[in-house]
């Protein structure tokens, strides 16, 4: 396409004075639905994917990227696979952990939760790193008073059903319990909260409540034994393959879990919604496509007289086709920066001002985050330019074939 076909095509698209009304009127409407469409998707794509970095980051606040457990059996405390399982390559850190069902009530109040108990280098730097602490501290978890009630950190919204605050005392209840002659009797034990903090998952600020492990072993008289080890690697997405070479190390006898395998549903779930969402919402492009189709239509009927005299000048077919497939190609060019730019903008606006609020109980999360990725944007603009220049074609060819004689004729 050189000069003589995009020039043409410019003076076609917008019209001379006389015939300016309803060639530029319809491809407003074109432009807009091209912009609309493209607007559409950015928007929503990037809320999609800011929902997912945002649930990826929430979940790894408080879990870990891979667990491992020993089947059938507990581990001892101070295992040598510790220092044994940094040594695997992309393992930057190693814990134990103890994790446990529980009921808890306060005065007035009763309610399930998780109680887990964390090692004494990760209370003493703070808790973990990715929580944020509204009143006390994660440190004075550590605190081995004996005949003092153990310490516990619970979250702000168990903290605010149950009406408590630092400084204040809560029943611990293990279903476990000890064996004795009328049967199993549940354990019972009083916590003083210590940490209230702020995970920004509700379902973890509403069940989830960490203490040291030495004292959740003294309450559910594990000894010296916890439930697994927690690993930490330096590249989250690499965790599957990390996992897989742990597993590979360790052999059969123990059960070795990554993030991506334990929250595999959901995010394929999420991902599922995404591309459905993306094809739906590529129906407005193709919508508008139509209404490219038709200004070209209307194009070549009413610029029969101009077609006809470019042929008889000497312009070619494909001359002719390469004109109209300019015309439309522009419209959705402008059309989709158009969305772009306000797609781009909106996006912006909801990430700052967070004007959608969720319901957390349902979504886990409060607001509506948007990420706007590069991939993603190359996808719509692409999908958006494609989908205009598949409209061109049949009006472009229908005005090639247009015979200059029989249209003289009737002018």
């Amino acid at each position: 396409m050189g000069f003589f076909e995009t020039f043409v095509a410019w003076r076609l698209l917008w019209g001379v004075r006389r015939q300016k009304g309803f060639i530029s009127l319809s491809t407003l409407i074109s432009v807009a639905g091209v912009a609309v469409g493209v607007m559409a998707l950015i928007v929503v794509i990037g809320v999609m994917t800011g929902f997912v970095r945002d649930l990826k980051r929430k979940i790894l606040s408080v879990n870990a990227h891979i667990i491992v457990l020993q089947r059938g059996a507990s581990l001892p405390d101070d295992t040598p696979l510790v220092r044994e399982l940094t040594q695997v390559p992309g393992v930057v850190a190693a814990t134990p952990f103890i994790y446990t069902q529980v009921m808890l009530s306060a005065p007035g109040n009763i309610t399930g939760g998780v109680l887990r108990g964390m090692d004494l280098k990760t209370i003493l730097a703070g808790g973990p790193p990715a929580l944020q602490v509204v009143q006390g501290s994660f440190a004075d978890l550590a605190d081995a008073t004996p005949d003092a009630a153990p310490r516990v950190a619970i979250g702000n919204e168990m903290a605010a059903s149950l009406k408590l605050a630092v400084g204040d005392y809560l029943n611990v209840i293990s279903p476990l319990g000890s064996a004795t002659r009328q049967g199993r009797m549940p354990l019972r034990q009083s916590f003083r909260v210590t940490a209230i903090f702020h995970a920004g998952m509700y379902e973890f600020d509403n069940r989830l409540l960490f203490a040291s492990i030495p004292r959740v072993q003294e309450f559910l008289g594990l000894g010296r034994q916890v439930t697994g080890l927690e690993l930490q690697v330096a590249d989250i997405e690499q965790a599957d393959r990390v996992a897989a070479a742990v597993e590979q190390k360790l052999g059969p006898s123990f059960l070795v879990r990554d993030w991506l395998t334990m929250n595999r549903n959901l995010f394929t779930a999420i991902q599922l919604q995404k591309a459905v969402l993306f094809i739906i919402l590529t129906l407005i492009i193709l919508v508008a496509a139509f209404g490219i189709a038709s200004t070209l239509f209307m194009m070549v009927m009413r610029k029969t007289r101009e077609i006809a005299i470019l042929k008889s000048m000497g312009a070619t077919r494909r001359s002719i086709m390469s004109i109209f497939v300019v015309n439309g190609l522009i419209i959705g060019a402008i059309g989709t920066s158009v969305g772009l730019a306000l797609g781009l903008l909106l996006g912006a606006l909801l990430e700052k001002y967070e004007f959608v609020k969720l319901p957390k109980d349902i979504y886990n999360l409060s607001t509506l985050s948007v990420d706007i990725q590069a991939w993603d944007i190359l996808l719509i603009v692409g999908a958006a330019l494609s989908i205009s220049f598949l409209a061109t074609l049949y009006p472009s060819w229908k005005a090639s074939r247009l015979d200059p004689v029989e249209a003289i004729r009737y002018e």
